[in-house]
C-alpha cells in the first residue's frame, strides 16, 4: 500500500515538473522564440512638398588651369616644385637650357655688326652722291647762263643738264641703299631682342597663385617648343563635371543646391551648387552634362580627376504622401508597405515617384496620408505576424 502511494506521489511530482517545464518553454517561445512577436517601429504617413533628388557621377576638374612649358627646344635644367606644392605668381619653377642658343646669339651679334657697317657705308655713299648732285646742279645752272650769252654751245648745256639728272638719280639710289641697310639692321636687332625674350621664356614662371597638380618631365629631359612641363591650377576654381540621366534631369537648372560625396572622403557630404548646364549632351550614354561647384571648398582639396557622387535637390513637387525608403517592402514581387490598422497587419501595394536627399520617396498611389505603417522590423513580416511596437530597434537607422 505504501509502495503504491509512493509511486503515485512520484508520478504526480513528475507530471507537475513537466507541466512547469512546458510552461516555461511556452513562455520562452512566446517571448523570444519563433512564436514571439516581431519588434517593429511605426510612423504616420505625412503629405509634404517633396523636393526630388537627382543623382549623378562627376570628376573633379579645374575651371582655370595653366600649362607651363618652354617656347624653345632645350634640355630641362631644373624643376623646383613637386605636385601639391603651392606657388605664387612670378615664382621661378624651373629652367630650360637651350640647344646651341649661345652660338645663335653670337652669330646674330656678328650679323648686327656687319649690318651696322653696311649702314655707315650707305650713309657715306649718300653724302658722296649728294655732293656730286650739288656740283652737277651748279654746273648745269652755270652752263645754262653761258648758253644764253652764246658763250657755250647748246650741246654743252644739254650735257650738263644730263649730268645733273644722273647725279640726282645716284642720290635716290644711295638713299634707297641706306634705307635698305637700315631696315636690315632693324630686323636683326628685333630678332636679337626676340632671342633675348626666348631666353627669358626658357625660365618656367608661375603665371598665377595656385597649386602644382602635374609634373610632366624631370631635369635632364629634352623638351621641344610648346611641350608642357608643369600644370598649375587655381584651387578656388575646382568644380565637378557631372553626368546626369537625361530622363530624370527635368527641372535641373543653375543655382540649385547639391551634396557632394568624394571617393576619398566618403563619410563627409560637401555642400555645392549647380554652376551651369552644358549646352550639349552625350548622345551615346544619354546623359546631360553640368558643372557643380563647391560652396565652400573642402579644407583638404580633392585631386584633379577624383570621382564623386553628386545629389541635386530639384524644385519641390506638389503636396503628396511621402514615406522613408526604408518603409518600402517587396512581397510576392510587388512593392508596398505594411499598413497597421487596429493592431492588424495588411500589405498595401504602392506606386512610387521621386526620391529626395533625405531618402524620402513620394507615393503616387496606394496611400493618402495619415495612415500608420511599419518603418523598421526585426525580421520579415507576414499578415499573420504578431508584432510588438517599440520606439526604436537596435541597429536600425532611425
Amino acid at each position: 500500500m505504501k509502495s503504491l502511494l509512493s509511486n503515485r506521489a512520484k508520478t504526480a511530482w513528475l507530471s507537475g515538473f513537466l507541466l512547469v517545464l512546458f510552461g516555461l518553454f511556452l513562455f520562452a517561445a512566446l517571448r523570444s522564440g519563433p512564436l514571439a512577436p516581431v519588434s517593429v517601429t511605426t510612423l504616420r504617413v505625412e503629405r509634404i512638398e517633396l523636393a526630388p533628388a537627382l543623382s549623378g557621377i562627376g570628376l573633379v576638374e579645374a575651371r582655370f588651369g595653366h600649362k607651363i612649358g618652354s617656347v624653345g627646344a632645350g634640355r630641362l635644367k631644373s624643376v623646383r616644385v613637386q605636385p601639391g606644392d603651392a606657388v605664387k605668381a612670378g615664382q621661378l619653377l624651373g629652367e630650360v637650357d637651350p640647344v646651341d642658343f649661345d652660338e645663335r646669339l653670337r652669330a646674330q651679334d656678328s650679323a648686327i655688326k656687319r649690318a651696322q657697317a653696311n649702314v655707315l657705308v650707305a650713309q657715306a655713299q649718300v653724302r658722296e652722291a649728294e655732293a656730286r648732285a650739288g656740283f652737277a646742279s651748279a654746273q648745269a645752272k652755270r652752263y645754262s647762263e653761258l648758253g644764253k650769252s652764246r658763250m657755250v654751245s647748246a650741246e654743252s648745256v644739254e650735257n650738263k643738264r644730263q649730268e645733273q639728272r644722273m647725279a640726282a638719280a645716284s642720290v635716290s639710289a644711295a638713299r634707297a641703299g641706306q634705307e635698305a641697310a637700315q631696315q636690315e639692321l632693324s630686323g636683326l636687332r628685333a630678332d636679337r631682342l626676340g632671342q633675348k625674350q626666348v631666353r627669358d621664356s626658357l625660365q618656367l614662371i608661375a603665371p598665377v597663385d595656385g597649386v602644382v597638380v602635374r609634373r610632366e618631365a624631370d631635369p635632364g629631359t629634352t623638351v621641344v617648343a610648346g611641350q608642357t612641363v608643369l600644370e598649375v591650377v587655381d584651387p578656388a576654381s575646382l568644380w565637378l563635371n557631372v553626368r546626369f540621366d537625361q530622363k530624370r534631369a527635368q527641372g535641373l537648372r543653375a543655382g540649385l543646391a547639391a551634396l557632394i560625396s568624394l571617393r576619398s572622403q566618403p563619410d563627409t557630404a560637401f555642400a555645392g551648387r549647380v554652376a551651369r548646364i552644358e549646352s550639349y549632351a552625350d548622345a551615346v550614354t544619354e546623359e546631360l552634362l553640368a558643372k557643380v561647384s563647391f560652396t565652400p571648398l573642402p579644407a583638404k582639396l580633392p585631386a584633379i580627376g577624383e570621382m564623386a557622387e553628386v545629389n541635386v535637390a530639384l524644385s519641390a513637387l506638389p503636396l503628396a504622401p511621402a514615406i522613408p525608403n526604408a518603409a518600402v517592402r517587396r512581397v510576392d514581387g510587388l512593392l508596398g508597405v505594411w499598413l497597421l490598422e487596429d493592431g492588424d497587419l495588411r500589405f498595401i501595394p504602392v506606386k512610387l515617384g521621386a526620391v529626395d536627399l533625405q531618402g524620402r520617396v513620394q507615393v503616387l498611389e496606394g496611400l493618402r496620408g495619415g495612415e500608420s505603417i511599419i518603418l523598421y522590423s526585426r525580421k520579415s513580416l507576414s499578415a499573420d505576424s504578431r508584432i510588438n511596437v517599440v520606439d526604436e530597434i537596435e541597429g536600425a537607422r532611425q
